[in-house]
């Protein structure tokens, strides 16, 4: 519980010394180079994550559509089996 008191002390501190900073002009030009940075860097993780979102979906369409193909197929020769099986028993009572 100690932790968590220091913890929430540091937070409030935190924005105590952003707030003071911020009345100062250079404080405030300092403050909004890191928010450019921080703004920066979001928009890099924003596009990377996108990307990879992309290149996943992608990769999952061909997979679906690979799925939906060798099921195709098992249909067909299960079918041609079945056809197959049809004929010999005709041929057989014949």
């Amino acid at each position: 519980m100690k932790n968590v008191l220091w913890f929430l002390a540091g937070i409030a501190g935190g924005f105590v010394v952003a707030h003071m900073m911020n009345k100062d002009p250079r404080g405030h030009e300092l403050l909004a180079e890191v928010d450019a940075r921080i703004t920066e860097f979001t928009d890099r993780i924003g596009d990377a994550y996108r990307e990879q979102e992309a290149r996943f979906s992608g990769l999952v369409d061909e997979v679906k559509d690979a799925a939906a193909g060798a099921a195709e197929s098992v249909r067909a020769t299960a079918a041609d089996a079945a056809d197959d099986v049809a004929d010999a028993a005709r041929k057989t009572t014949d």
